[in-house]
């Protein structure tokens, strides 16, 4: 896949619109300096920005992913597919958004509580010193997770996963 030249292809079809990058950046609820990067072969739009752009274009989404206009309309079939792989993406990444969300605010509650306790001087001896450095410890736990849920690592860590317990 030439991500050069579907660039290009994708700043044409912006022109042939008689559009500004910022306008097709409103209309797929982008920043501008997203498409930009689309049309210098940078980064490639995900793949339910890319089903809208070809119905977008009026393109085929194999013409998209080519680069190039082709002569030949995609099987309804084949689109519907797509469509669906698309669908599911997007569900899959609410879904991981969600748990993210979730981890943040539990990491967020717990280091207010460590706070709370380290400000009222509990911090320091027996059990509330434990219950600090519990609320300490999730939180710093939470901020990790954060970053490896917004990494590109955690497809790589759910399928790891996904082997050992399977060989169980």
């Amino acid at each position: 896949m030439d991500q050069k030249k579907i660039g290009g292809f994708f700043k044409m079809l912006r022109k042939e619109k008689g559009l500004t990058q910022e306008q097709l950046a409103e209309h797929f609820n982008v920043t501008g300096r997203t498409v930009s990067r689309w049309e210098t072969g940078n980064n490639m739009p995900d793949l339910d920005i890319l089903v809208e752009m070809a119905d977008y274009y009026d393109v085929d989404l194999r013409e998209l992913l080519d680069g190039e206009r082709k002569s030949e309309k995609m099987n309804k079939d084949l689109e519907e597919t797509v469509l669906k792989v698309a669908d599911y993406s997007s569900d899959e990444k609410m879904r991981l958004m969600k748990k993210l969300h979730i981890f943040s605010w539990i990491g967020v509650l717990c280091f207010m509580g460590f706070i709370i306790l380290e400000g009222m001087g509990l911090a320091d001896s027996g059990v509330t010193e434990n219950i600090a450095s519990l609320c300490a410890g999730i939180s710093f736990g939470m901020l990790i997770i954060a970053v490896i849920y917004t990494s590109k690592y955690i497809s790589k860590i759910k399928s790891f996963k996904k082997r050992i317990f399977q060989h169980r």
